[in-house]
């Protein structure tokens, strides 16, 4: 007897076997994102397994009001389509963190709202479903009002810089008790949606105590953190909902963000709980200022004499950094690289892991600009090279190219591993001003002998210096 179409599509098995193909198509998804060749088939495998994991969902006979959901898709779809399309480049870090706490923020909301249905049909839920839900509420609200501060940092709402309270970390663990407190007591048998409400305005005021002291050089790390609460949170609200696609999609971006926070933490040599601490930032030295006020003198050059130093070079390293990506230079600088490259010059690119706002944020910009994979050279490639490079063209990185991180034990960077970029023959390094990176800390590179400054807009001094070689 042939069942029909409806109960086989509805069979549990049917959808678990669904599911398994959405988790096989993630996994092979995040695997593929690892390198910038195969990155863009990766997100198309990615999403196709999610719509395998939504559409399973949607067949669970649970599952009703698909008006509502319709509405909430065509909704989602209206607004996220055009914004993620339209966003610049440089603003892809604030919209990764504010498309992040969207996802907290609907965690916390099914939290409430599954607390709410059972005090209607009775009580408390079990504590197999209760915990879960606690939990997700908790971290929930912490990741959805933590990334909106992280977004108005980066968008330059907020202040980049550490905004501290005084007793800042008294007043979180404060929040954190009162989170925590009103959750016990509600799985110990007490039953309150308003001590549930003050869970979440607790979680809330955490997340956001918890980021502003956060200064602008930590924002990827931030971001990267703030994703993995997110999956966390996603995973408990699939745990409370007997989701399986909720719990292993939750767990696979709470693993994936909780290595990737790690590596990041590595990379700048700080503890993860030192960068939650905050307060990172300023401290240093003016600007061109010596410790008893006197002025340091730089050298600054032209874009004819810069454009001479690169077409007589062998080798040519550019270092870029956030100061690329505000300028929008990057096809500025694969011009140049270009122009470079057929006069017998070979051209590289030093990617240092936490340049710019994001993870894998110049690598995202350079791909865009058609720059080739194989120039790209992460940190620890081109460090070793460095004293053969003839010239390196520093183009808005600061802190990432610091000595003082490898040579200044009273610097709060100091440990950080940085690009070496000042072991090179010659250093040209493009900035605006003489001021300090997201840090606010000065860089004595500026001040070396084998250091030149061309002073800019980056996007106009690279094109102004390619024009220069295309004369030669």
């Amino acid at each position: 007897m042939t069942l029909p179409l409806a109960s086989v599509l509805q069979d549990p098995d049917f959808i678990n076997v669904a599911y398994i193909v959405a988790f096989v198509l993630f996994i092979l998804g995040i695997r593929l994102l690892t390198h910038p060749s195969t990155a863009r088939r990766g997100n198309i495998v990615a999403a196709v397994g999610m719509a395998i994991a939504v559409a399973a969902t949607l067949l669970t006979e649970d599952v009703g009001d698909y008006g509502l959901i319709a509405l909430g898709i065509a909704l989602g779809t209206v607004i996220g389509v055009p914004a993620a399309r339209q966003v610049k480049m440089t603003a892809m870090p604030q919209m990764v963190a504010l498309f992040n706490g969207v996802g907290g923020g609907a965690v916390a909301l099914i939290s409430w709202a599954e607390y709410r249905e059972a005090l209607h049909l009775g009580g408390n839920p079990e504590l197999e479903t209760l915990i879960p839900i606690l939990f997700a509420a908790i971290i929930g609200s912490v990741s959805f009002w933590g990334s909106n501060i992280a977004f108005g940092k980066l968008q330059g709402i907020l202040p980049g810089k550490p905004i501290q309270l005084p007793g800042q970390q008294f007043l979180n663990l404060g929040v954190l008790l009162v989170a925590l407190v009103s959750a016990v007591l509600i799985a110990s048998g007490t039953e309150s949606e308003g001590l549930f409400i003050a869970i979440l305005v607790a979680a809330a005021l955490l997340g956001n105590m918890m980021v502003l002291p956060i200064g602008g050089a930590d924002m990827p790390v931030v971001i990267s953190l703030l994703n993995a609460l997110t999956g966390l949170s996603a995973a408990a609200a699939g745990m409370a909902l007997d989701n399986t696609a909720l719990i292993v999609g939750g767990m696979i971006v709470g693993a994936s963000g909780t290595i990737l926070t790690n590596l990041m933490a590595k990379a700048m040599n700080r503890s993860i709980p030192n960068i939650v601490a905050g307060g990172f930032g300023g401290g240093g030295t003016a600007p061109g200022a010596t410790e008893d006020g006197e002025e340091k003198p730089v050298r600054s050059t032209d874009a004819l004499s810069v454009a001479t130093q690169l077409s007589y070079a062998d080798r040519v390293v550019v270092a870029p950094g956030y100061g690329m990506a505000v300028a929008q230079a990057q096809h500025t600088v694969r011009e140049l690289g270009d122009e470079l490259e057929k006069r017998g010059v070979e051209v590289e690119y030093a990617i240092h892991p936490v340049a710019g706002r994001m993870p894998g944020h110049m690598n995202v910009l350079l791909a865009e600009a058609d720059v080739p994979y194989e120039a790209l050279k992460e940190m620890d490639e081109i460090n070793p090279s460095f004293p053969e490079v003839d010239v390196t063209l520093v183009i808005g990185a600061n802190d990432v190219t610091n000595p003082a991180a490898r040579e200044n034990e009273g610097s709060p960077i100091y440990g950080m591993p940085i690009l070496d970029v000042d072991k090179s023959e010659q250093v040209v390094v493009l900035k605006r001003s003489m001021n300090t990176g997201f840090a606010g800390i000065d860089n004595p590179l500026f001040y070396n002998e084998n250091t030149a400054l061309l002073f800019g807009d980056a996007k106009a001094s690279v094109g102004e210096v390619l024009s220069a070689v295309k004369e030669l």
